[in-house]
């Protein structure tokens, strides 16, 4: 059982890096700090919109299956 959701673990984490690499950059890095935050404000179109919103569920199930396997 602790197998089965090891590997169910790597698949998200594979799954997680490539959303994360495959977004387009902002080109904000700490700027977005100082005032200049175009980074929080701007408007998402198409692709990138589905690529955040993966993201953000891989993100979740990772963390879900962290949870999971510690009190395993």
């Amino acid at each position: 059982m602790v197998t089965v959701l090891m590997v169910i673990q790597f698949l998200i984490s594979i799954a997680l890096i490539v959303a994360v690499v495959m977004q387009e950059s902002k080109g904000e890095g700490l700027g977005s700090i100082g005032g200049s935050a175009q980074m929080f404000f701007g408007n998402i179109k198409g692709i990138d919109r589905t690529l955040e919103q993966v993201t953000k569920y891989l993100a979740i199930a990772f963390m879900a299956m962290s949870l999971i396997l510690t009190f395993i």
